[in-house]
């Protein structure tokens, strides 16, 4: 179990949306946006703001916890490899899906992850548009709640042919000519696409609406709780290499299934090397 309570965590994610995200959504000027590591690696003043008020509501209610923010690496990296050996941390992404929320789509999450002795084992992704969550501690299955709803548990779906297969992939990180053979392969299933969101792709993914996820990319504030809460809601997610995707991996690829022969059928049929 969790050191950290997950509702309280989860919390702070919904109050820092309503503080800082929620005001700002269509209405960035100009100079509110600003480009990393290249034209479509976008930062704005919320998703600083966002961070900035996480991170003090974690320290303040999780003294000891180490942080490590997606914007707080940005400007320190040599933050990142400190979760390799942290006995706890809380791994955040204030706006996951910056490209979209600077574009006035309204398809972006908070997420936020809790890593105790290398390993994930608490998830969060907030919806700040639709003001809920999906959520999973280790071992306690994956759930959606808020919105004066109920908590629905959540269900991968069922296994499928590979030509019925339909699914999300990201091949932007692939050098060329890998692309080209995945963007060729990927003719074999039913359907692909990307919401340029990765907590937006995970929900759909747990709520039983996808056959898989492809990841190549893998920054622990863009998978660790997406993650997790595929396979608490009953998905088999690993590495390109077979083995498991843990907090200090930021390569080798990520697969999340419906179980491990669909897996293998897609590792082998589709994302090849």
């Amino acid at each position: 179990m969790t050191t950290i309570d997950i509702n309280a965590l989860a919390l702070v994610l919904a109050q820092a949306a309503e503080a800082e995200i929620r005001p700002r959504f269509r209405a960035l000027a100009k100079g509110d946006v600003h480009t990393k590591a290249d034209a479509n690696d976008l930062v704005t003043i919320a998703d600083e703001a966002a961070e900035r008020f996480i991170k003090r509501e974690v320290e303040a209610q999780f003294p000891g916890a180490l942080f490590v923010g997606e914007e707080s690496v940005a400007a320190d990296p040599a933050l990142l490899p400190k979760l390799a050996d942290a006995d706890l941390a809380i791994v955040v992404d204030p706006i996951d899906g910056t490209f979209n929320f600077a574009a006035g789509v309204p398809m972006f999450g908070v997420m936020a992850a809790i890593v105790s002795g290398g390993q994930t084992v608490g998830g969060i992704i907030y919806d700040p548009m639709g003001d809920d969550f999906v959520m999973a501690e280790k071992g306690g299955g994956a759930w959606q709640t808020g919105g004066h709803r109920p908590a629905v548990r959540l269900k991968a779906r069922g296994a499928a042919p590979l030509e019925e297969m339909i699914g999300m992939a990201s091949t932007s990180f692939f050098d060329r000519e890998r692309r080209a053979r995945v963007l060729a392969n990927l003719a074999k299933v039913a359907y692909v696409s990307n919401y340029r969101c990765a907590a937006h792709e995970y929900r759909t993914f747990a709520g039983g609406h996808l056959h898989y996820l492809m990841y190549n990319k893998l920054m622990p504030w863009d998978h660790l709780a997406g993650t997790l809460i595929a396979q608490e809601a009953g998905a088999y997610a690993a590495r390109f290499d077979g083995n498991p995707y843990e907090p200090h991996h930021v390569g080798g690829g990520l697969l999340v299934a419906p179980d491990r022969d669909s897996w293998e059928l897609l590792r082998r049929e589709v994302f090849v090397d």
